[in-house]
């Protein structure tokens, strides 16, 4: 029997560092955004079938800029993540600005998705090695999930600081994520003003993780209780790492660490675009993209 995986795309977020629908943003020569290179690679590494979330608002520019062109490379679909699609009896706050996170935008995909898949943001370049080492592990179908890490130090900007997902794992097994902001040089400065120094090859998620369709079940049911602490907290998000990470402490899922030595890619910043753009020309100059 054909083993078949899908590639969630999360492009509801319009950047507010970045400003505008940065998921668009053209750094290849003839217009290509950095998640045609990601579709490219997974569709290379054995996935059939991609899911855009997206925003309804962001629809059409978004089929016009980007979804046209990869519809015509696989199966594409689209799922839609609106801050006003809650469970019944939750009514969205007004004070609310933006959807409610990671979480909440795999869970729109409840329906379309009942294969093995992967999820990426639009916005981050993987590399070709990223792909394949998780394609090859969702097609072993265990009923552990997934991630890639990646080296701290492949994933840092000149320009500003970022934030990570900072993995522990035992036994090539993830044990925690621990969330932290503002690291630059691979280091950052903790809760008590202390510099932390970290490993460059420490691995850090970039929020790519490979999954099977129960963790939608998961995911109602935690983010109805996100919902019932959280409603009107107008900043609060329900992400994905945390609850797998929930998963993972309560011995309900065990998810493999793998890893890869390619460089990230990412405009985290408007000043960012350069440096993606001459990589992605030098790849395509050594033959890796036409």
């Amino acid at each position: 029997m054909s083993f078949h995986a899908t590639l969630v795309v999360m492009a509801a977020g319009m950047g507010s560092r970045f400003g505008g629908l940065k998921q668009a943003e053209p750094v290849g020569k003839n217009g290509e955004a950095i998640v045609d290179y990601s579709v490219y690679d997974a569709v290379a590494a054995g996935f059939d079938k991609v899911v855009f979330v997206i925003k309804h608002s962001i629809e059409k520019d978004f089929k016009e800029l980007v979804g046209n062109r990869i519809s015509k490379m696989v199966e594409t679909h689209y799922a839609f993540q609106e801050m006003d699609d809650l469970p019944g009896g939750f009514v969205c706050p007004e004070t609310r600005e933006k959807p409610w996170g990671t979480g909440q935008a795999i869970l729109a995909c409840k329906g379309l998705v009942k294969e093995p898949f992967a999820i990426i943001n639009a916005d981050d370049y993987y590399g070709k090695t990223a792909f394949k080492v998780l394609y090859e592990e969702l097609k072993r179908q265990t009923d552990d999930y997934c991630m890639v890490g990646f080296q701290v130090q492949n994933t840092l900007t000149d320009n500003g600081y970022v934030s990570r997902g900072i993995c522990e794992a035992e036994n090539g097994y993830l044990t925690d994520i621990i969330e932290v902001a503002k690291i630059k040089d691979c280091q950052y400065e903790n809760e008590n003003g202390e510099i932390v120094k970290l490993d460059p090859e420490h691995l850090v998620s970039m929020n790519m993780w490979g999954l099977t369709p129960d963790i939608f079940d998961y995911l109602e049911k935690d983010f109805i209780e996100f919902l019932k602490e959280n409603i009107n907290e107008p900043k609060k998000e329900f992400f994905i790492p945390l609850e797998i990470g929930k998963l993972v402490k309560d011995g309900i899922k065990k998810v493999a660490v793998l890893s890869t030595p390619d460089r990230w890619y990412g405009v985290t910043y408007k000043e960012d675009k350069q440096s993606v753009v001459d990589a992605i020309a030098k790849m395509t100059e050594a033959g890796m993209y036409n």
